[in-house]
């Protein structure tokens, strides 16, 4: 594939109206353990992978950065500097750049030489292979998407995959040159695998500082048209969003079934710990302590469980009703709180009838496949009465059994409802959301504002 990586290429507006991009899955980017996220040039790692970076640096768990080629033809015949002072001032700009996104991130700089990276093949899976067996295992591979239609991407973007599936940990891959050469209808795009990483305000920030801090890739070193930036300004424009793309391995998993969850509960009485873990402790008390009304009139929570929140939501609601797949777990659910309603029930197969003054769905979308979930929810808000509040609270952290992340449940209602919403709760393990019916602060509500 040829193009001209100096030119504009497809407007980023093209790609954000097409409607399959803006609904794009969330991937379960892995926040936690080690991740190495691999460049084949200086400037890549942030392009397409900076807020990646940022996010993982504020979860606590900044990763590697690995750039292989040394930068040195991205300006060739420069009369400012020549290929060896350019390799000298590019590692400036991705050290700085890094910093700027993740301060603890270590930069290796493989010095392969740029643009002839299929020529030094083999060294490249000596270096990176050598790199990534050295410390504790690799979690979380970052690298370029092998179909990127640059030569030295593709290279490092194919020995990353073998490495990937030789040490067993997951990868994901980040397209750059895509967004250029590429129109949403071009059968080379992969949309049934793209799936993107939302990012806070504070990560949009800080990549788009890290941007300018490649100065030698996005503005003139001089008047010389041999000086001009090899990234257009309407290029730089596709990578100023809220979210990180990427192309994930996953293919797309069916909704779990009733028979999932019966031999969950046939293993363990509690088998996700909600009764004795100091983890669901304290996110029940911020599930409570979020909902806006002191007291709702009917409440429905969808996935009980053993009914350790459901007694807690009993003493705030004059009628619950808390609904479960699992025969057992209602069973047990039922011994915990005898005065309340406790029934079997599959909301995939219809939600149960309102209206509810507030439905809290915690820890259960990201057991349905995403049709079955938008249905699910657009079924919930028409359950919901005028002035209602729906929370959702989920997970985080990818779990390979199920269809959907916990960012992905979070997505899926961010884009699909109506609703406002009132409060927000995003840490490394949760998001925890609030949407209602009525806008009104708590405030505004109790009368203090």
């Amino acid at each position: 594939m040829t193009f001209d990586g100096r030119g504009p290429g497809t407007p980023s507006a093209t790609w954000s109206a097409d409607a399959r991009f803006r609904d794009l899955p969330a991937l379960a980017l892995r926040r936690t353990g080690r991740t190495v996220v691999v460049a084949a040039h200086p400037d890549d790692e942030t392009l397409g992978a900076g807020g990646i970076l940022a996010e993982l640096a504020d979860a606590g768990h900044p990763a590697e950065v690995v750039v292989v080629s040394d930068g040195s033809a991205s300006h060739p015949g420069s009369p400012t500097l020549t290929p060896d002072a350019l390799v000298e001032v590019r590692a400036a700009e991705v050290r700085e750049a890094v910093r700027v996104l993740s301060p603890d991130s270590p930069v290796t700089l493989l010095g392969h030489p740029d643009g002839a990276l299929r020529e030094v093949r083999h060294e490249v899976e000596s270096d990176l292979g050598k790199l990534l067996r050295d410390g504790p295992p690799v979690d979380q591979l970052v690298a370029p998407w092998r179909g990127d239609g640059h030569r030295d991407h593709r290279i490092v973007g194919e020995v990353c995959a073998a490495l990937a599936d030789e040490l067993g940990c997951a990868l994901v891959e980040y397209p750059l040159w895509l967004w250029h050469w590429a129109t949403p209808d071009d059968p080379r795009v992969p949309w049934d695998r793209l799936r993107v990483v939302d990012l806070a305000d504070r990560s949009v920030v800080r990549k788009h500082r890290a941007v300018a801090a490649h100065a030698t890739q996005v503005t003139a070193m001089s008047s010389d048209p041999r000086d001009a930036p090899t990234l257009h300004p309407a290029f730089l424009r596709t990578f100023d969003r809220d979210v990180e793309v990427v192309v994930a391995q996953e293919a797309a998993r069916p909704s779990l079934t009733r028979e999932f969850f019966d031999a969950t509960y046939d293993r363990h009485d509690d088998p996700w710990g909600y009764a004795d873990r100091w983890y669901e402790e304290r996110k029940r008390a911020l599930t409570l302590a979020v909902l806006p009304d002191a007291r709702y009139g009917r409440v429905l929570e969808v996935g009980c469980g053993i009914g350790v929140l459901t007694e807690q939501l009993a003493e705030r609601a004059d009628d619950l009703l808390a609904v479960d797949v699992s025969a057992a777990a209602v069973e047990r659910a039922r011994e915990r709180v005898p005065g309340v309603r406790v029934e079997v029930a599959d909301i995939a197969s219809g939600v149960p009838e309102g209206p509810f003054d507030l439905v809290v769905l915690s820890e259960v979308g990201y057991y349905l496949d995403r049709p079955s979930l938008a249905r699910v929810l657009g079924e919930l808000r028409g359950r919901l009465a005028p002035g209602g509040t729906l929370l959702a609270c989920h997970w985080r952290h990818p779990v390979e059994a199920y269809p959907l992340s916990g960012d992905d449940v979070h997505r899926v209602l961010r884009r699909t409802t109506d609703l406002t919403l009132l409060a927000e709760h995003r840490e490394t393990d949760l998001l925890l959301d609030v949407y209602v019916d009525d806008p009104r602060s708590v405030a505004e509500r109790t009368g203090l504002a």
